[in-house]
């Protein structure tokens, strides 16, 4: 066998054992914590709403909120380990390609490897919050984008810098809302494995909570925006400053308990693409 045959023949047991069961179990823990984090994120969002909120509404909040269930330690290294898992199928896409007849165009090894590092830094705030050394999960999201866009702010050109990142993300919750809109998430599921009652549930969670949490993206990035505009980093918003202005515009508390609503709709469908995704 020739250096050639052997190379492709490496090649394609290590992409058999990135595609094996060890993956799948990987990504579906991962979607199951996402799930989690993001079911919490939106019930304490409704609270503030609702006026009886003491937490905020971030990933901070979530993993507090968690500690203080019975187990709490536990569940939330389970929680990491899920997000660990995450990264690492996100990472596993990134070098072998995803499911799907695109998925080894360089686009979707790009967005995945952007999933990696996301996940990856997720992963490592909670883990650091189970472990009781601070790092970013203790920290509220709103002081740790003040503290960045502060100090992007003060690199070379940090105006466009921070215009630019913030635009990105806008633009990611257009395309993440509209995707979810279109119902682009189907491709992604065994649907022939689900009933019509099922698949019918499962676009209400699809539908709902990726529109909620593209609007949140999108919002996050318009004030990142206006912060680098006027050059004041306090007006960079983390999630849970985000949720509390949909409170004050004319819809009042209203309009945060529909997007709360709609996040919590996001948790349910991380849970259904956990059972279902093709992975």
């Amino acid at each position: 066998m020739n250096t050639t045959a052997i190379a492709r023949d490496g090649r394609m047991d290590a992409e058999r054992a990135a595609r094996g069961s060890v993956t799948e179990g990987a990504a579906r823990a991962g979607l199951v914590a996402r799930g989690v984090i993001y079911l919490l994120v939106g019930a304490l969002a409704l609270q503030i709403a609702f006026g009886d909120g003491e937490r905020q509404a971030d990933r901070g909040g979530a993993l507090a909120e968690l500690s203080d269930k019975p187990f709490g330690a536990v569940l939330l290294w389970a929680l990491g380990a899920g997000l660990v898992g995450m990264a690492l199928w996100r990472l596993s896409e990134a070098v072998f390609g995803s499911v799907g007849p695109e998925g080894r165009t360089v686009k979707k090894r790009l967005l995945a490897l952007t999933r990696f590092v996301f996940y990856g830094f997720v992963a490592y705030s909670v883990l650091s919050f189970a472990a009781g050394s601070g790092g970013g999960g203790k920290r509220s999201s709103d002081k740790q984008s003040k503290d960045v866009t502060a100090k992007a702010l003060e690199l070379p050109a940090g105006q466009w810098i921070v215009a630019l990142a913030g635009a990105g993300v806008a633009v990611a919750g257009v395309w993440i809302g509209a995707r979810a809109v279109m119902r682009a998430y189907q491709d992604e599921f065994k649907r022939g494995e689900m009933s019509p009652r099922t698949r019918r549930l499962v676009d209400v969670t699809g539908v709902g909570g990726g529109a909620a949490r593209g609007l949140v993206f999108a919002t996050a990035g318009a004030f990142a925006v206006s912060a680098a505009v006027d050059y004041d980093p306090d007006k960079a918003k983390g999630l849970d400053d985000t949720l509390r202005t949909f409170a004050d515009t004319p819809l009042g508390p209203w309009l945060l308990a529909c997007v709360a609503a709609g996040l919590v709709l996001f948790g349910l469908f991380s849970f259904a693409m956990a059972r279902w995704r093709r992975v």
